[in-house]
């Protein structure tokens, strides 16, 4: 769906006062408000015009710049109001005055604004494949990491060695059973120990 012309608003209400309505006086103070300073602010008509023209053309930049905008006929219609304005500034006397001349630059202004836009968002989606194919390495998805780490691990043939731990090692030390200790020789009591038993004598015979 095209966009609406917002500039098309206020150039639609000073068309109107001047063929509809040729009593009005755009320069006749609409309120007057007294400031901090005690200084009296007279707003007219051609005041308001301005300051809706201004807020209106920030909402078409706002408008040009969202995703997805038909650049060609927003700035067609954008062409096409500006043309209008400028051929009554210049053709018809009830348009000459300041107030339609910056009504006439706000509209230019959304159309250069439009185009600026537009080339500068060709350029970022020209620069987006560049960005892409850079030097940045490009991460892998979670499951290629996955078979990555599956393919570190050890060969299926191969087993990996277990390492005990330090509980098994208490364990095993703990349940190993203790070597008997020999008794030694007791004096008075003529038993020996091992290295007390037969050995042979010269003539070849065990002497106990």
């Amino acid at each position: 769906m095209v966009g609406f012309p917002l500039l098309l608003i206020p150039l639609a209400v000073y068309n109107i006062l001047i063929f509809l309505m040729p009593g009005v006086a755009l320069t006749a103070p609409l309120l007057t408000l007294t400031l901090i300073s005690g200084a009296a602010w007279s707003v007219t008509l051609s005041d308001f015009l301005l300051a809706a023209g201004i807020l209106l053309l920030l909402l078409e930049i706002v408008k040009a710049a969202r995703p997805g905008s038909r650049f060609v006929m927003d700035h067609l219609l954008s062409f096409v109001i500006f043309a209008a304005a400028c051929a009554e500034f210049l053709l018809l006397p009830p348009f000459g005055t300041s107030t339609y001349f910056l009504l006439g630059l706000l509209t230019l202004v959304d159309f250069l604004g439009g185009l600026a836009l537009r080339v500068r968002r060709g350029r970022l989606v020209a620069r987006a494949p560049e960005v892409r194919s850079g030097a940045r390495p490009v991460s892998q998805p979670p499951e290629q990491q996955s078979e990555a780490v599956v393919s570190s691990g050890p060969a299926p043939g191969e087993a990996a060695s277990p390492v005990p731990s330090a509980a098994s090692i208490a364990e095993s030390v703990l349940m190993a059973p203790s070597k008997p200790i020999s008794p030694g020789p007791q004096n008075g009591t003529g038993e020996g120990t091992a290295h007390d038993e037969a050995q042979p004598t010269s003539d070849g015979r065990l002497h106990s």
